[in-house]
């Protein structure tokens, strides 16, 4: 996908097509992996971390770090790249954020992450894709 190319009016059938079915269930049904499934919580090399829906640019090595949930957590974002909305699925609300291009579901911020921020970003591995630097 380039950057120009606007996800937001692609229907579910193409969802469907280009997502595999655990992508889509996290990305576009906000749904969560299970906890140490995915091999981008363990990723230590330097790059970029892409919205596996639409490709745009949501996260840097130099952001990430080991919250010990068991899903790639981030202390912040790269500028305007997530949507929030208030999730009540657990009773408590919690804040989840969604891709800004493609709408697709990420994950929940906290307010127990690390300095500077003080947030954690804890990431559906699924939902993203790992460009390394070159």
């Amino acid at each position: 996908m380039s950057e120009t190319d606007d996800p937001r009016p692609w229907n579910d059938e193409h969802w469907r097509r280009v997502l595999t079915p655990e992508q889509y269930r996290v990305l576009r049904r906000e749904g969560t992996e299970r906890a140490f499934s995915s091999p981008l919580h363990a990723e230590k090399r330097r790059g970029t971390y892409h919205c596996a829906g639409c490709d745009l640019p949501l996260f840097t090595s130099d952001m990430k770090y080991d919250s010990g949930t068991g899903w790639p957590s981030f202390f912040t974002t790269l500028p305007g790249v997530f949507d929030t909305k208030t999730d009540f699925k657990l009773i408590l609300p919690r804040t989840e954020y969604h891709c800004a291009r493609c709408g697709g579901h990420h994950g929940h911020v906290f307010d127990d992450g690390p300095p500077p921020t003080g947030k954690r970003y804890c990431n559906n591995g699924v939902a993203l894709r790992f460009v390394p630097a070159t």
